[in-house]
């Protein structure tokens, strides 16, 4: 088996476990830009005890490149646990992140997350750089 046959992918409209990625599509070579990275955005997604987005992992694809490089890893820890039972903590953490990253070329950002139920989601975006 290889990993790409247990990722999942859906039109993130009508699928609340695909993660979506909020950027630009042009910028231009080594300026700072901001990537949002989330699960739930259009559809809420879960986020109980039983049923979580547990990491979302951003990557780029330089066009033309041989590897992927990993931009950001972004954990969700806590879920509404408590020592009095499921879903009766304090803290919930949101499937939401945002990375400042700089690019020199043109490629595809990849993004991954992982729901505890339901497996791997990736969806992809596709990034210009202008010189």
């Amino acid at each position: 088996m290889k990993f790409a046959e247990v990722m999942k992918t859906d039109d993130w409209k009508t699928e609340k476990h695909v993660p979506v990625i909020d950027c630009p599509d042009t910028v231009k070579a080594g300026e700072k830009v901001a990537v949002e990275v989330g699960v739930g955005n259009e559809i809420a997604h879960p986020n109980t005890t039983e049923h979580h987005i547990r990491w979302i992992k951003l990557y780029f694809m330089p066009e033309n490149g041989k590897f992927a490089y990993e931009l950001a890893n972004f954990d969700f820890a806590a879920h509404g646990e408590s020592v009095e039972g499921a879903n009766k903590g304090p803290a919930y953490t949101e499937p939401f992140g945002k990375a400042l990253i700089k690019l020199t070329s043109s490629g595809t950002l990849l993004v991954t997350a992982y729901c505890n139920i339901h497996g791997i989601w990736e969806n992809s975006k596709k990034i210009v750089v202008e010189a």
